[in-house]
């Protein structure tokens, strides 16, 4: 940790930035086209505080695909929609596997948390809705309020992601086997696919963030989006599994609660303090983005948010 902690407000987010655009290490994703065609040199950073201010750096806001990152605010929109009934439907424990694994729990055929593909699947399928049209609605609905301004799809990206989620369609199908899934394979996939697909900006995403880490309230739009329960379990989840199989090397170095995604963007959730997002495509093994892995050391260290310091 830094010998002297940066408020916020001072920080320099633009430096920041600068200090790590010089980094070449990573892949982008190719699981979809439109992520294969990422621009590598995209880079950002943005900061949202409990008083609605949000400090952005450069390109914090050009629009990407919110993919893995959409994962904490699923959970939370099952766990309202279900009354909490969503707790025992999916496990709240890490895999040590990779975030498309297929794997459930032996014991009772549930994906092993929300975090992980199979559990997003899941969590999409327990939202409200009578058909995927009206669970898709919910899903924006929902995470619009997270935003505090309406999101929109892309339908080229939700497409793409269902039509080659092949190992999606897998875990759909062997949840279905198991009894975990009541909807179909192919319509909860497609919800899935359309939660990934909500275009976000580094800025927009730090202020989802911050709504998970100030209790449920969205500190620009003033409005409680979820319960400070669910708000406090959602965020309990991402700091134990929230990057997969490297969230334990993550809660060491970065400390902070947060969520990966292979656009290469991180949502960030210091507990009572701020939220914070990255943007950078080029990922490592974990597929975490590596710029972003970085950036988020040094904002824990200089803003002294690690939760063990």
């Amino acid at each position: 940790m830094s010998p002297e902690r940066v408020d916020p407000d001072d920080y320099d987010l633009d430096a920041l930035r600068e200090r790590f655009l010089p980094e070449r290490e990573g892949e982008r994703s190719t699981s979809i086209p439109q992520l294969a065609d990422a621009d590598p040199d995209l880079c950002a950073v943005a900061l949202a505080l409990p008083d609605g201010t949000v400090r952005a750096s450069a390109a914090a806001d050009v629009p990407y695909s919110i993919q893995s990152a959409v994962k904490p605010f699923l959970f939370a929109l099952a766990l309202v929609d279900t009354d909490g009934e969503a707790l025992g439907r999916v496990g709240i424990e890490p895999t040590g596997e990779a975030f498309d694994a297929i794997k459930l729990e032996s014991d009772t055929g549930r994906p092993p948390n929300p975090m992980v593909n199979a559990g997003a699947i899941l969590t999409c399928a327990l939202v409200d809705g009578d058909d995927p049209a009206a669970r898709i609605r919910r899903i924006r609905t929902g995470l619009s309020a997270f935003a505090g301004r309406p999101l929109d799809i892309d339908d080229d990206v939700a497409r793409s992601e269902h039509l080659l989620g092949d190992r999606n369609h897998a875990l759909a199908h062997l949840m279905r086997a198991e009894g975990t899934l009541s909807a179909t394979a192919d319509d909860a996939v497609a919800v899935y696919a359309s939660a990934c697909a909500v275009l976000v900006d580094t800025a927009t995403l730090a202020v989802m963030g911050a709504t998970l880490a100030l209790g449920g309230v969205n500190p620009v739009s003033g409005e409680r989006v979820v319960p400070a329960s669910v708000a406090r379990d959602v965020v309990a989840v991402m700091a134990t599994c929230g990057v997969y199989d490297g969230s334990g090397r993550w809660m060491r170095s970065v400390g902070v609660p947060a969520k990966s995604s292979v656009s290469g963007a991180i949502v960030l959730s210091a507990p009572g303090i701020l939220g914070a997002a990255v943007i950078s495509p080029p990922l490592d093994e974990q597929g975490t983005s590596v710029r972003g892995r970085l950036a988020s050391e040094a904002l824990a260290a200089d803003l002294g948010l690690h939760v063990f310091g």
